[in-house]
C-alpha cells in the first residue's frame, strides 16, 4: 500500500483560474467540474463555480481545488461541515489522500478516525467509488478519494 498526500485548496470563486495557473506553472493539465454539472439547479448563484477540480502534471505535481458555495471573496479558514448536500468550509486547505482501492482508503480512514470528527462518511460519490472527509484529533481535515476507480 502507498499513500499520496495532495493539497486541496479552497477558493471563493477563483478555483478555475487558480487551477489553470497551476497547470501552466507545473506543466500539467487542469480538470474542473461545476456544481451545475453535478445537479445544482440552473440559475442559482454557484452553478458555474468549481465543485471538483484538479491539476495533474507528468512530474508528479498534483493539486485539487473547489469554490466554497455561497462565498465570493476572501481566504477560506476555519471549520468544515456538510450543509444541504454541499461541503461548507472556512479552511484554506485540506490534505487529500488518494487510494487505489476502497479497501486501501478504508484502512487509512480507520487509522485516522480515532478521536476524529467525520465531516462526510466514506462512501461512493458522483466521481469516485469512495469519498469521505474527517477532521482528525489534531484539527487537520483529510479528504479521502478512491483514485483507482474514478468515474468523473
Amino acid at each position: 500500500m502507498s499513500a499520496t498526500p495532495v493539497i486541496h485548496l479552497n477558493f471563493r470563486g477563483d478555483a478555475r483560474a487558480a487551477l489553470e495557473f497551476y497547470a501552466t506553472a507545473f506543466g500539467g493539465q487542469s480538470y474542473a467540474r461545476t456544481y451545475g454539472e453535478f445537479g445544482m439547479p440552473a440559475g442559482l448563484p454557484d452553478t458555474d463555480k468549481v465543485v471538483f477540480g484538479q491539476v495533474v502534471a507528468p512530474n508528479g505535481f498534483m493539486v485539487m481545488a473547489y469554490d466554497v458555495p455561497g462565498q465570493d471573496a476572501g481566504p477560506a479558514t476555519g471549520s468544515t461541515h456538510r450543509e444541504n448536500g454541499t461541503t461548507i468550509t472556512e479552511q484554506s486547505f485540506f490534505i487529500a489522500l488518494n487510494a487505489q482501492t476502497l479497501d486501501e482508503a478504508t484502512d487509512y480512514w480507520a487509522a485516522l478516525d480515532h478521536g476524529a470528527t467525520v465531516v462526510e462518511p466514506l462512501a461512493a460519490s458522483a466521481w469516485s467509488a469512495g469519498f469521505g472527509m474527517l477532521t482528525d484529533r489534531f484539527g487537520v481535515t483529510w479528504l479521502f478519494n478512491v483514485a483507482g476507480d474514478e468515474q468523473a
